[in-house]
């Protein structure tokens, strides 16, 4: 038996993991892939039958699970994104909740018809957008930062008060009884839910911070001690009240994220791997523990049901919440299309569905296959259109910009000619006013302020950026700018200009090769060394590979001791060139590379000469086709 139950678990993690790392090759939601595996794992194959194979530990296990995915997600949370989407996020989570409740109780009970007990628990269940689906969404799609604040928000708030709510109907009429107390007590138990639960979860992070402050805990311990205080806290106060620890957790979480703590970036690290983990495994169990004849209960009744929650009923509740806010109607739109549902919603109703259902109320049979049923749809949809809704509605930050890290003269040409020439979005970053003038009136974005500070890194838009430069003359500077950054934007889209072989013959003189990012251009293109070729008049040249003239050609006709910089490519995007590899791009990419300046005379003449030799190439083939004649800046 517990070698039988090691394999399942092995399985259930393996499956999970497994599933988001091929989601993340196809560049398909990893939540669609989830919910696939889990279907196939569990009710199609029969590997898994997490209720019979876990048994009675399923359930807090998964409880377990989701407190930790909303302290994650209240940990990200950021003061900075609520001021910036306010007015919207505050309708959202106020207007909009409670909106969302009558227009999906009125659905449930007019069109689905369930009794009117039933239909205000699958409201209630229906306010959670769920972080657990929504995060990995929106990882995905690239929305810019305003956009996602708003969906993240929304699910992470609401999600814990829609649990809550969800909790104090099936209380009140099973326990009490549907005609016994005032209905109003329902909202007062909430209010008392929500006071304990800011006490709970806003003492314990105020306590955490300042025992981290005061290095009362060693930095080794601050995250599993962080870890361990969740599940107290979520155990406390679900004691206290039913659910509430889902809230005081996320409460813990926002109180943390918004602190000045020392030893915080490691602790988001640490709790991002862990919610991923989580996130992968609970929506594997939960999805292959779906039973197949729970489906058997819907009718034409419940599609239309499903229907109206997608189609109409979240678009009127966001549309009427929002109207006379700072959102403008782009936002709106794709919020109140955006909306599904995952982890909470599917445990609250295998919860209280079947305790209904002994209860005695009409159409709770119907309670679980519905909310499973909009899980699917809303993954499935929501997930497969996330990305295509947002380019429609030029919301998506494409990522297709460069940062770059210290002005000098070398790096403020590299960006004017990056900016000026192909028209690529730069962002150039430093600490002094100085040296950023001459890039600010050569027509170059600029930053200023340190890159690492605090109020930088709230006003960076991270998914618009598709590689980094650290370029400053400070070698250990620019490996803390590179390991700073590559955890969002991937080792293979960090640089850092190279530092000199000498130093690397020493090992006590460089810093260790896992914290740097990847030595750029050439080995020999160090700061100094562009400084000298820059003063020696090098500039900055373009070539673009096409058919008629190829990537030998350009490799024949570049100078032998030119400095391939980047290359961009046909679909906008700029990478830059490692010093360890070679660049090979394909027609319709460009080329960027430093050279000695050329002479007008020799310019002409290597002009002439490839427009005849591109000009007979083409003869051979196609009759008076143009010429891939290269470009020069």
């Amino acid at each position: 038996m517990e070698h039988h139950l090691s394999l399942i678990l092995i399985t259930i993690v393996a499956l999970g993991v497994f599933s988001q790392w091929i989601a993340w090759s196809l560049k398909i939601p990893a939540i669609v892939m989830f919910l696939v595996s889990g279907v196939v794992a569990g009710p199609v194959l029969g590997i898994l039958n997490p209720s019979d194979d876990i048994g009675p530990v399923l359930s807090p296990l998964v409880g377990l699970s989701v407190a930790v995915i909303l302290f994650e997600g209240g940990l990200s949370l950021r003061l900075h994104e609520f001021k910036e989407a306010a007015s919207g996020v505050k309708r959202l989570v106020s207007v909009g909740a409670a909106l969302s409740w009558m227009l999906y109780t009125l659905a449930a009970y007019y069109i689905g018809h369930l009794s009117l007990p039933v239909s205000l628990l699958f409201g209630a269940i229906l306010i959670v957008t769920g972080p657990t689906v929504i995060i990995p969404m929106l990882r995905q799609a690239g929305l810019n930062r305003r956009t996602a604040s708003y969906l993240k928000w929304e699910g992470i708030i609401n999600d814990p008060i829609g649990a809550l709510l969800a909790v104090l109907v099936f209380q009140y009429f099973v326990f009490a009884g549907a005609d016994a107390g005032d209905g109003m007590q329902v909202f007062v138990d909430l209010g008392w839910a929500i006071l304990i639960s800011f006490a709970l979860g806003g003492g314990v992070a105020w306590m955490l911070a300042t025992a981290f402050n005061h290095i009362w805990v060693p930095e080794y311990l601050k995250a599993p001690l962080t870890f361990a205080f969740v599940l107290v806290i979520y155990g406390l106060a679900s004691e206290i009240f039913a659910e509430a620890g889902l809230l005081a957790v996320t409460v813990m979480g926002m109180v943390m994220g918004n602190m000045t703590i020392a030893g915080m970036a490691e602790l988001r690290r640490f709790k991002e791997y862990i919610t991923i983990l989580m996130v992968s495994t609970v929506f594997i169990v939960l999805t292959s523990d779906l039973d197949p004849n729970v489906l058997l209960h819907l009718d034409w009744h419940a599609a239309a049901l499903v229907f109206a929650v997608l189609f109409i009923v979240r678009p009127a509740a966001v549309l009427l919440s929002t109207l006379f806010t700072d959102m403008n109607w782009r936002d709106r739109t794709l919020v109140a299309w955006i909306a599904p549902r995952g982890i909470v919603a599917a445990a609250v109703a295998g919860v209280f569905g079947p305790r209904m259902v002994e209860a005695g109320y009409g159409g709770a049979e119907q309670l679980l296959p519905l909310i499973f049923a909009i899980v699917f749809s809303t993954v499935i949809l929501h997930g497969f259109s996330i990305g295509r809704v947002s380019r429609w509605l030029r919301l998506s930050a494409e990522p297709n910009g460069v940062l770059i890290v210290g002005a000098s003269p070398w790096s403020t040409e590299l960006a004017r000619a990056l900016t000026n020439e192909l028209n690529v979005q730069v962002l150039l970053v430093d600490s002094s006013w100085h040296r950023l003038r001459t890039a600010r009136l050569a027509g170059v974005r600029v930053l200023y302020g340190e890159v690492l500070s605090d109020q930088i890194q709230q006003s960076l838009e991270l998914n618009e950026i598709s590689c980094l430069l650290a370029a400053t003359s400070n070698d250990a500077y620019n490996a803390l700018v590179c390991s700073h950054f590559v955890n969002s934007l991937e080792h293979n889209r960090v640089f850092q200009l190279p530092m000199y072989a000498a130093d690397e013959s020493n090992d006590s003189k460089v810093v260790a090769r896992p914290l740097r990012g990847l030595p750029a251009f050439h080995e020999d293109a160090q700061y100094e060394e562009l400084w000298r070729r820059h003063f020696q008049n090098w500039q900055f040249y373009k070539t673009r590979i096409t058919d008629s003239y190829t990537r030998e050609d350009f490799r024949r006709d570049c100078p032998t001791d030119a400095v391939i910089i980047a290359t961009l490519y046909a679909d906008s995007t700029l990478l830059f060139n490692a010093a360890s590899g070679s660049t090979r791009p394909d027609d319709g990419d460009t080329v960027i590379y430093y050279a000695p300046k050329k002479d007008s005379s020799e310019r002409r003449k290597a002009r002439a000469e490839r427009a005849e030799a591109a000009s007979e190439r083409s003869a051979a083939v196609v009759p008076e086709s143009g010429s891939g004649a290269q470009q020069e800046s």
